[in-house]
Formats: structure tokens, C-alpha cells, sequence
């Protein structure tokens, strides 16, 4: 719903009225149409019609659009105070309506002493309180009950020790009722918070045991994997049978038909010397070097001369 015309101060420009309400637009929305409404009057009448207020056309509520430029300008208006009626005669832009609300010495404001009904404004408050109101209190009573007097039971001289201390103890029994509520309310929300917070704990350890065992698996794999390849890529054994070979490959589509690894120092498991090479990890199959022959995994290239290989074998 919009803001109420004759609170503003001075015209205000037709174009910020709703079309629904014929207020100033509060919030406002337009439709694909380009009709403007407040949000709170159009998004119910969209909810329960379909339709755009003007009957135009048939809408979603998710078709609305904020007017951002037009409600900057709404914002800007001279507005009287909420509570002009109550005496305020504060007059503030629009976007600090809420602001001064808050702090308004106008404001209304129910009485706290106990048994009062009167509603004032905030800045009377405290003197109503301390020295207008019937139910402020005024003394201890010396009868014997000890309890607080107001000033009505002073004024009526109709104070009753017994009925009062019936009152206050029917109070202070309601006060352990309400707390004992409050307390099995509060341990229920924490029984429902622990049994949660279990679960979801449960729930983590089972997940971090699962990716734990699959780490585990994977780490497994990989290490038979580098093992296997690191057998693959040993040189040979000391005290093995070698022999050199020479190969006269020609290049077909640009390859020799073999692939290659090494070139870089690498420690031998066995005696942890360093040995270093280039050796032969994959024949091409019918490929150059395996039309030629001759050529075998394992085998290290001990030179290259254009075309020839100098091989030592496996």
C-alpha cells in the first residue's frame, strides 16, 4: 500500500501515484505492460487474477520488475512524520522516514508500570510513570505483608495484605510454570541439536573413511604402476650379456616407429649407483623399426648418425 497523498509536503507529481490504491508509490512495480503499481497492492492482485490490474493483459508475478530510477525519486519527497497526528511536526525526505521513526519523541508508548493501560507518547513516558500514573508505586506497605503499594491502593486505602500476597504468589507460580516451559522447550531443542550434529558427524566420519580407502586403492594402484614401469625402464643387469647393434632406418610420414625415455640420471634399486641413457619403451608395429628388426624394447641407443643406431641390447 502507498503513502496517503496529504502527507507530503507540496504537489505530488501524478505520474508517483499507484493505479491500484491512488497513492504514492510504495515500492513500485511495473508490469510488461508499463503500468505502475505499489508492490504490495499488485503482487496479490497478480496472485489471485493473472492479470495486469488494468485488464490488459494476462501477467506472472514473476514478469513484475522494480521501477529503481522511479522509486529513487519517491524516495526524495518531503514527507510528514508517522506520527503527525499525535503532535511530531517533523517533516523528512522520504528514505529517512524509518530512521526518524525510531527516534520519534511522538511515538506511542503503553505504560510499563503493572496494571496500566495508558498509551502515551514516548517523551511523556517517563513522567507519567514517576508521577501521574495510578500504579506506580509508592512505598512498602507496613502492614506486614511487605509488598510494593501503588498509588491507587494509597489513595483508596483499600489495600488487602492477604489478597496481594495471593496475587503475587499466583504470579510468581505463573513465572515458574512459564520458565519450566521454557527450560523443557530450550533441552528438547538441544536433544534435537545433538542427535543432529551426531548425525552429521557420523555422516563425516563415513564419508572421510570412504575417501581414505579409495586414496588408499589409488595410492596401491599407482605404486604397482610405478614399480612396473620403473622395471620396465631399468638398465641391464650388471654381469648381463650385451651386444651392440647397429640399425639403418629410413622415416616413413616422419617417423621412425619407436618411441624413446630417458635422457636424464635416474639411481638403480638394486646398488643405488646412477646410471643415465636413452632407452627404447615402445616399437610401432610395422612401423620403420620394426620392418627393419633388430630393434627391441629395452634397448639403449648409444648413438644416432643421421640414420644409424648404435644399439646396445637388453
Amino acid at each position: 500500500m502507498g503513502f496517503e497523498l496529504d502527507r507530503f509536503k507540496g504537489a505530488v507529481d501524478p505520474d508517483f501515484k499507484c493505479n491500484l490504491c491512488n497513492k504514492v508509490l510504495e515500492d513500485p512495480l511495473t508490469t510488461p505492460c508499463g503500468h505502475v503499481f505499489c508492490a504490495g497492492c499488485v503482487l496479490p492482485w497478480v496472485v489471485q487474477q493473472s492479470s495486469c490490474p488494468v485488464k490488459c493483459q494476462r501477467i506472472s508475478t514473476k514478469e513484475l520488475n522494480h521501477v529503481l530510477p522511479l522509486k529513487n525519486l519517491i524516495l526524495k519527497l518531503d514527507i510528514k512524520c508517522d506520527n503527525h497526528s499525535r503532535g511530531c511536526e517533523k517533516i523528512v525526505k522520504l528514505q529517512h522516514l524509518a530512521e526518524h521513526a525510531e527516534m520519534c519523541d511522538y511515538s506511542p508508548a503503553k505504560c510499563r508500570n503493572k496494571g496500566c493501560s495508558e498509551v502515551l507518547n514516548l517523551k511523556d513516558m517517563d513522567a507519567h510513570m514517576r508521577e501521574s500514573c495510578d500504579f506506580r508505586a509508592v512505598g512498602i506497605c507496613e502492614s506486614g505483608c511487605g509488598l510494593m503499594l501503588t498509588h491507587k491502593e494509597q489513595k483508596l486505602d483499600n489495600h488487602c495484605c492477604l489478597k496481594a500476597l495471593k496475587a503475587h504468589n499466583g504470579a510468581l507460580q505463573g513465572k515458574v510454570v512459564g520458565l519450566d516451559k521454557e527450560l523443557k522447550k530450550q533441552a528438547l531443542k538441544s536433544t534435537k541439536r545433538e542427535k543432529s550434529l551426531l548425525a552429521q558427524l557420523s555422516a563425516v566420519h563415513s564419508e572421510l573413511q570412504m575417501t581414505a580407502l579409495k586414496y588408499q586403492k589409488k595410492f596401491t594402484e599407482y605404486s604397482a604402476r610405478i614399480d612396473s614401469l620403473s622395471k620396465s625402464l631399468s638398465p641391464p643387469c650388471k654381469g648381463g650379456e650385451t651386444s651392440s647393434v647397429t640399425a639403418i632406418l629410413h622415416r616413413e610420414a616422419g617417423s621412425l616407429g619407436f618411441n624413446i625415455v630417458g635422457g636424464r640420471p635416474f639411481v638403480d634399486n638394486k646398488d643405488g649407483g646412477s646410471n643415465e641413457g636413452i632407452f627404447v619403451s615402445k616399437i610401432v608395429e610395422n612401423g620403420p623399426a620394426d620392418k627393419e628388426g633388430g630393434l627391441q624394447i629395452h634397448d639403449r641407443i648409444m648413438e644416432v648418425n643421421v640414420f644409424v643406431f648404435i644399439l646396445v641390447k637388453a
